[in-house]
């Protein structure tokens, strides 16, 4: 099979490599689309601890259902469906508790193992779900809207919340489409006009550019002096963190998504002095697949305005390039894998 590897930083081939054979109690996949996350561009740039080479990279997918065991889902033959690609080792503490998002031996498609960018996949049937008549293109979606919705359940953000997401990149347009369907009254900052834009296409009720304004600033005259009831994370930057600890209400939540690559320094007096609640959230959990398809099911929410652009396999190179010198016009870009 036709297979997208990164042989060493900055260097990509689609090679042949063996296809998958599948295993007792798992689905031979035919990949549709792949979406390359931030975490496939950290492996192709060389800064993603967790690579190693050469990897697949990928998790964000979606699939057809080439050959399945009877199972209690109702999967069979033909389905076009996605998975869920975190692989976790189900006896570490957290695992053992419930909390398989958080394995202590989390193992990552495209990242600690190898992922979706390839003609097959094999895959656990209880990690594969269905589709409900989505499009191939919609169901590449589903898993960076699931990073964006497990995290607006952390605190959980309520109906009738003010919301402030920082950084409107695809996790942060996520986190604000997750927050309205909670309910929630939400503003979105980042430094990029054309990301604001998206913002506002997307239903934020207001957008504030944080290059030219002061966030602080706008953010008390758009509360009335309250601050936000929560703050939503999605840069991963020291500077926005700091605004969402001045952003955010007294007795406020703090929602970290972004992957921060820098340390912080703050006096954490602060945090008591708000007496504020900071939640990090990592991955997502089975039953956030299964809503995220729901909210798109229904129709709400058209994900694919979050689409950029769709590359073929055999220009996967050219697409990790694009992302890679990313100046915020592009949001998701996806990769056809294979004919849907």
């Amino acid at each position: 099979m036709k297979t997208v590897l990164i042989t060493k930083p900055f260097e990509i081939a689609v090679t042949d490599t063996e296809k998958p054979a599948a295993k007792e109690g798992e689905a031979l996949l035919k990949i549709l689309y792949g979406g390359i996350c931030g975490a496939d561009v950290a492996s192709y740039t060389g800064n993603q601890p967790f690579t190693t080479y050469p990897r697949i990279p990928g998790h964000e997918f979606s699939a057809e259902i080439v050959s399945i065991p009877e199972n209690d889902k109702g999967l069979k033959v033909g389905d076009v469906v996605t998975a869920n690609p975190y692989f976790n080792c189900g006896e570490c503490y957290s695992c053992r508790r419930g909390y398989v998002n958080c394995c202590t031996d989390n193992k990552t498609m495209g990242v600690q193992r190898d992922g979706s960018f390839c003609e097959y996949v094999s895959m656990p049937v209880e990690r594969i779900y269905d589709g409900k008549g989505l499009s191939a293109k919609q169901l590449a979606l589903v898993e960076p809207f699931t990073i964006s919705y497990h995290a607006v359940n952390r605190a959980p953000v309520k109906a009738g919340q003010r919301v402030l997401v920082v950084g409107a990149g695809p996790i942060g347009l996520f986190a604000l489409i997750a927050a309205k369907e909670k309910g929630a009254e939400v503003y979105v900052a980042d430094i990029l006009d054309g990301r604001l834009e998206k913002a506002k296409m997307f239903g934020a009720k207001g957008v504030i550019n944080s290059k030219n304004e002061d966030i602080v600033k706008r953010a008390m005259e758009i509360t009335g002096g309250d601050g936000f009831d929560c703050c939503i994370e999605a840069c991963g930057q020291s500077v926005t963190f700091l605004n969402c600890i001045d952003c955010a209400a007294f007795a406020g939540n703090i929602i970290l998504i972004g992957n921060g690559k820098k340390e912080t320094t703050f006096l954490h007096s602060i945090l008591l002095k708000k007496e504020l609640n900071v939640f990090g959230s990592r991955n997502s959990y089975p039953q956030d697949f299964r809503a995220v398809i729901d909210i798109i099911a229904s129709g709400r929410v058209d994900v694919l305005k979050m689409v950029s652009d769709v590359y073929p396999m055999d220009r996967a190179d050219e697409a990790f390039k694009a992302l890679a010198n990313n100046n915020g016009d592009l949001c998701k870009i996806l990769v056809k894998i294979s004919e849907d």
